[in-house]
């Protein structure tokens, strides 16, 4: 059974945002909040070992020759001192 849950003192920007990101996503702002915690909570459960499987999936999803480990590389040092 789902279970109610009151928020109290929510700083004016943050409830501007969720406001906002509800609007945009076509959800109430209580479907909007779920959806914000459960992505927040989700992130938390991948150990090591899954976060590199999925990188190396993206990584093998990528167009071929287009972006090699250097070039990566690169474009992660440009800009930085």
């Amino acid at each position: 059974m789902p279970t109610t849950l009151t928020l109290k003192n929510i700083p004016d920007e943050v409830y501007e945002r969720l406001k906002l990101s509800a609007e945009t996503n076509r959800r109430s702002m209580n479907s909007e909040a779920i959806v914000c915690l459960e992505a927040a909570l989700q992130a938390n459960r991948l150990t090591p070992t899954e976060r590199l499987a999925r990188a190396r999936a993206l990584r093998a999803a990528l167009p071929r020759g287009k972006f090699r480990a250097t070039t990566i590389d690169a474009m992660k040092r440009e800009g930085r001192p």
